[in-house]
């Protein structure tokens, strides 16, 4: 599964990645579209293409 926290920040490590992964959560829930649920699959799909030719 991904989500915008996911496509949009590193893992984390510590608490205040955790809050800042958190954030990006709740701006999904808030602002929740189509586009932002494409953008997310878009974003997803070019990672795993970029991560592929590593």
């Amino acid at each position: 599964m991904t989500g915008w926290a996911q496509v949009n920040y590193p893992y984390g490590k510590n608490l205040e990645d955790t809050k800042q992964k958190l954030m990006y959560d709740l701006y999904f829930i808030k602002y929740w579209n189509i586009w932002l649920e494409l953008k997310i699959v878009w974003k997803t799909a070019w990672t795993v293409i970029k991560k592929k030719g590593v």
